[in-house]
């Protein structure tokens, strides 16, 4: 058994700061401020958490006023997962958008004004940016959260989106290390596995996270997620090999390592999640992402008392304990230097970037436009000629289910945009059940805008948009997934992403005028 040379309070205070749970409601609960004054250090964010930047700032002031340097995170990697503006759509395109570009500047300007917003509401870890090689074209989870299927192209703009996120004075959290973009698997659902060798995984799934460590990327989250090649037995999250091994030792990461949602059922079903808990800081893990779904304090009394109990029953090495939660509190640390700095070059302060939605800063030299407008124009890609529409349209949009990274609260389509433009445009949504004549006889004569995600992953969506290009050819289809299959309609228009910006630019394109 393991010698305890701290005292039973400073256990329970090392456990409880490598924790970073999640909460309902829009203030926080006293059970929460409690456990700050206790020793939890940090506390994660998410959509069902906000509802304004007035609401937001006041919840982390509030949360401040308990601990000056609590780490506040969110899940806000712009684009398709976004918990700012999570009622209304991204003001800015996510990743593959940016990745299409290939502008390395660009990205980096977006991440700074996004990390700009963040920092103006009190948020300082943003559990971002996705990192993923998106390989596999049929992956169900990441998709349009990855830069690309190119690893040099993911790792320069993984490098650039860190940079400018951390020029904000917001610790970016570079994930799914070592590489999620391999699966058919959604980690949230079951344990994927990827089945490639060793040389393959370092020249592809590793390459954006060296450029990640290279570019000073404060955090790195890991990935519920097998590699035979490098751990057979045990996910990397769990795994020394990888953790320790791997991201600590080989690639001279000496940040703090975060689990992604140990209540995903790659981990709650198969370990549970206090099993999970200990295994990951056993493994090299430094704080202990939870409260997606689990988002009470029983939850955090549980996880607490499994790693104090691991420790004092020799499973868990106090030291590597005190170590983890030394790692947080020095994250802690710099984000409230960054937050006191001072004079030229400084990150942005606290309540002095715009707000949600606002089209004040973030503007790219000359263009007076809103950076994230400007990245979702100029990702958009359109195949075949634009007769613009004079006339109310009707849009038919093609929901496949949303995955729970992304979640089915953020609207997203052209719809919206296209009746500011057109008054009287029709809309109507469809799935796998609806035919091709539904939609035909709900259009009646007005010209079709039928708008897809992913469609190369969902064959009923294909079959129903064949059917309707089948009697009216003149039907313009826009794609706002991962634009791999043939391009289809008159005209096909790419938008790389559904962010609200996304659909925006698109409308434009449609009408030939701006929203």
């Amino acid at each position: 058994m393991t010698t305890l040379t701290h005292s039973s309070d400073t256990l329970t205070r090392d456990a409880l700061a490598v924790l970073q749970p999640g909460f309902r409601g829009t203030t926080a609960p006293d059970w929460l401020l409690r456990r700050i004054g206790e020793g939890l250090t940090s506390v994660g964010l998410f959509g069902r958490n906000i509802t304004s930047p007035a609401q937001l700032a006041a919840l982390t002031a509030q949360l401040r006023a308990e601990r000056d340097d609590v780490l506040v995170a969110i899940d806000e990697e712009g684009g398709d997962v976004t918990r700012l503006e999570v009622r209304d759509g991204s003001s800015f395109p996510g990743n593959y958008a940016l990745g299409s570009v290939d502008d390395v500047d660009l990205t980096r300007a977006v991440a700074r004004e996004l990390g700009g917003r963040l920092a103006a509401c009190g948020v300082n870890l943003n559990w971002a940016p996705s990192a993923d090689v998106n390989s596999d074209v049929n992956n169900p989870v990441i998709g349009v959260r990855s830069f690309g299927a190119d690893p040099a192209l993911v790792s320069r703009h993984t490098a650039a989106y860190v940079e400018g996120l951390q020029s904000a004075g917001v610790a970016a959290c570079t994930k799914h290390f070592p590489g999620h973009g391999d699966t058919a698997v959604d980690s949230h659902h079951a344990l994927p596995r990827i089945d490639v060798d060793f040389d393959t995984l370092h020249a592809r799934e590793l390459a954006p996270f060296r450029s990640a460590i290279a570019a000073g990327s404060k955090s790195v989250m890991s990935a519920h997620i097998l590699l035979s090649a490098l751990d057979p037995n045990r996910p990397a999250t769990l795994s020394p090999q990888i953790v320790t091994g791997l991201l600590r030792e080989e690639l001279g990461f000496d940040g703090l390592i975060v689990t992604d949602g140990i209540e995903m059922q790659a981990i709650a079903s198969t370990y549970g999640i206090e099993r999970g808990s200990v295994l990951a800081i056993a493994a090299g893990v430094d704080a202990i992402c939870v409260g997606g779904g689990l988002a009470d304090e029983g939850t955090v009394l549980r996880l607490r008392d499994a790693l104090v109990d691991a420790v004092r029953e020799g499973e868990l090495p106090e030291e590597r304990l005190a170590d983890a939660a030394a790692r947080v509190r020095a994250l802690a640390d710099w984000t409230l230097r960054v937050r006191g700095a001072s004079g030229p070059g400084a990150a942005v302060q606290e309540g002095t970037a715009p707000g949600i939605g606002s089209t004040g800063g973030g503007t790219v030299a000359g263009s007076g436009t809103d950076i994230g407008l400007v990245a979702a124009r100029r990702a958009l890609r359109v195949t075949g000629t634009i007769e613009p529409l004079q006339e109310a349209p009707y849009v038919a949009s093609f929901a496949p289910v949303a995955n729970i990274a992304v979640g089915d609260e953020t609207p997203w389509g052209v719809a919206a945009e296209l009746s500011a433009l057109l008054p009287g445009t029709g809309t109507g949504t469809y799935g796998g059940e609806n035919t091709a004549a539904e939609v035909l006889a709900a259009a009646g004569e007005r010209r079709i805008v039928a708008v897809v995600r992913d469609i190369h992953r969902h064959p009923w969506m294909a079959a129903v948009l064949d059917g309707i290009l089948a009697a009216r050819p003149d039907t313009a289809v826009v794609e706002m997934g991962v634009n791999h299959a043939e391009p289809t309609g008159s005209p096909h228009i790419a938008t790389y992403g559904a962010a609200r910006v996304c659909g925006r630019a698109a409308a434009e394109a449609l009408t030939g005028r701006e929203a």
